[in-house]
């Protein structure tokens, strides 16, 4: 009885040293950069959402979500303003950098010349983001500029992005860094929700159906608070299948 009694005693020990050797997760920054589509907006401007605000709430305590996207903004005026530096005098080993640029530095119409970045200009600007996330052991993620929504006369959602998104996947491939093509995959959610229920997802009010637009809005480019988390799930979805190490610290489902 006795030997039975030490045996049992000595493996709860055992149990229980390695427990207390496991160690706990680091806990991490996940900085978002980027332009109106994934920024943080205040309640003045609901329901119109970034996707990076839904996309904050999946994670578990040791992931603190930076969303410092900005309306606006291009690779280009993101460093000229300044809005970079402080980000990359923060990271450290294990934190995240997800880039989505593209929407501003593709806009060539002449009232839009201050953000305007050609694509070799692009690349060279997405190749700093990544260089220096990387020579701080943090570790970047390229996204393809999220889909407008845009229909031809037949139905058909169009691509907006192409030669953006392409430079954005070369980079990728050249410095071997994850890429989420969110441009492909926000579109096929365009196209199968079609012209009139993809409307849903954008910032779309007739006037007098929400106090913050009186007039209505008609916006084909920004999200909804429906159309924002749709987004996050799909950028979420992809930090799972590309097994990811952020993908441990996404939140359980509760049970049904």
């Amino acid at each position: 009885m006795k030997s039975t009694f030490s045996y049992s005693w000595l493996l709860c020990l055992l149990v229980f040293a390695s427990f207390s050797l496991v160690k706990p997760p680091n806990k991490i920054k996940v900085y978002l950069i980027g332009d109106s589509t994934v920024a943080h907006y205040e309640p003045s401007r609901y329901p119109m959402q970034g996707w990076g605000m839904p996309f904050s709430y999946f994670f578990d305590s040791t992931v603190t979500v930076m969303n410092k996207a900005r309306g606006g903004r291009s690779t280009r005026t993101f460093l000229s303003e300044g809005l970079w530096q402080p980000i990359s005098d923060s990271l450290k080993a294990g934190d995240y950098v997800f880039m989505q640029f593209g929407h501003n530095d593709e806009a060539k119409e002449p009232q839009y010349a201050a953000r305007y970045t050609p694509v070799p200009d692009y690349r060279k600007n997405l190749l700093k983001f990544i260089t220096e996330t990387k020579s701080k052991k943090a570790i970047p993620i390229l996204i393809t500029p999220v889909t407008r929504m845009k229909f031809d006369a037949t139905g058909k959602a169009l691509e907006t992005h192409e030669e953006y998104s392409q430079a954005v996947k070369e980079i990728a491939r050249q410095t071997s860094t994850p890429v989420i093509d969110l441009d492909r995959l926000s579109l096929e959610v365009v196209q199968k929700r079609g012209p009139e229920y993809a409307k849903d997802l954008f910032n779309q009010l007739e006037p007098g159906e929400h106090p913050n637009y009186p007039e209505g809005i008609k916006d084909n480019t920004h999200f909804s608070e429906f159309g924002a988390r749709k987004m996050a799930l799909l950028v979420l979805a992809e930090v799972k299948s590309q097994k990811l190490e952020l993908a441990t610290r996404i939140k359980q489902q509760r049970p049904k």
